[in-house]
């Protein structure tokens, strides 16, 4: 049968969050929880993914749009990538994830295609995603680790069996806002920090977030500790338009009188997670903002990094992109 025909499954487009979670308590691992729809069709075209129960979670208005909330804003998790990148209050206060988003794929893309889903979609590996017995696949081999495999877009840090990375773009953003994921269950509310929302291959190899059966993550909250700070964000693809990130970096700084008084700073594509450089952060703060402490601040990031056979460019690509965005932010 040809890999582009669905398997058949039953559609559920629950009106409202208590509905959608009695569907996925109904359902649990045989219910696909769906939100754009982007990264899900493929899995199901492919029929690698092949659920009995799609919840399509569009028709749930209380997971959409942006809302101030505190002294910051929440963001649902069903609002489109385009929402965010033009959303005024976005653009001037946090206008680290508006840069994050407007990079996301292509124009068409961010139209349908939301946060949730980008924080949530699975990796790209191309091994696990063509159905091959990998590790994260629940077999016994990682087939981009050997010396003949096509490895170019996986990791240099925390590899432990998988080597593949998180492809999100917004995560390495909210993760630099000090973001927290919101997800809701039968048992109630939890908030997420969002550097422990995303788990590497060493805690889940079959997981990419904390998300277990029955969970929906319905919004992200960003504090406004870090509103109106000095953002950077930068992505290098192989093309602008469509592809995943080879590395990208989200920072944010506080500087006051050319003196870097705080900062969290955070890259994609380098690790099983987005990875937050903690090292970086504590070499830059509380030093001037110059040559000299971007240079530190772009060697300290690599300190760690284990390259595979095609790989090796992502070193000092993530080096200079760090240096970037201390230089500037």
């Amino acid at each position: 049968m040809a890999k582009d025909m669905m398997t058949a499954f039953e559609l559920y487009q629950p009106a409202d969050l208590g509905n959608a979670l009695d569907l996925a308590k109904r359902f649990g691992e045989d219910g696909w929880m769906l939100a754009g729809g982007n990264d899900s069709l493929d899995w199901f075209k492919d029929r690698i993914k092949q659920p009995k129960a799609v919840i399509d979670l569009n028709g749930v208005a209380e997971m959409k749009g942006v809302r101030e909330k505190g002294d910051g804003i929440e963001v649902g998790a069903l609002t489109s990538l385009t929402e965010i990148a033009n959303h005024p209050v976005i653009q001037k206060q946090y206008n680290l994830l508006a840069a994050a988003a407007g990079k996301v794929a292509s124009p068409q893309i961010r139209n349908s295609g939301t946060i949730g889903g980008n924080v949530c979609q699975d990796t790209r590996c191309w091994y696990y995603r063509a159905g091959m017995d990998c590790y994260r696949a629940g077999g016994n081999t990682c087939y981009a680790d050997t010396p003949e495999a096509m490895n170019r877009e996986h990791c240099l840090f925390n590899a432990d069996r998988c080597v593949a990375v998180s492809p999100s773009d917004t995560a390495p953003a909210l993760i630099a806002l000090d973001a927290q994921m919101v997800v809701v269950n039968g048992g109630g509310v939890e908030m997420i920090k969002a550097e422990d929302f995303f788990i590497g291959p060493d805690i889940d190899i079959l997981k990419m977030t904390v998300l277990k059966e029955g969970d929906i993550l319905t919004s992200v909250r960003i504090p406004g500790s870090w509103a109106g700070a000095n953002f950077y964000f930068e992505k290098v693809a192989d093309r602008n338009t469509w592809d995943f990130a080879l590395v990208n970096v989200a920072a944010a700084l506080k500087i006051k009188g050319g003196v870097i008084e705080d900062l969290r700073i955070a890259c994609g594509g380098v690790e099983c997670v987005p990875r937050r450089l903690t090292v970086v952060e504590d070499v830059v703060r509380g030093n001037k903002r110059d040559e000299e402490i971007a240079n530190l601040a772009a060697g300290s990031a690599s300190r760690g990094a284990v390259p595979l056979n095609q790989n090796h460019f992502k070193i000092p690509l993530m080096e200079n992109l760090v240096k970037r965005a201390i230089r500037e932010a």
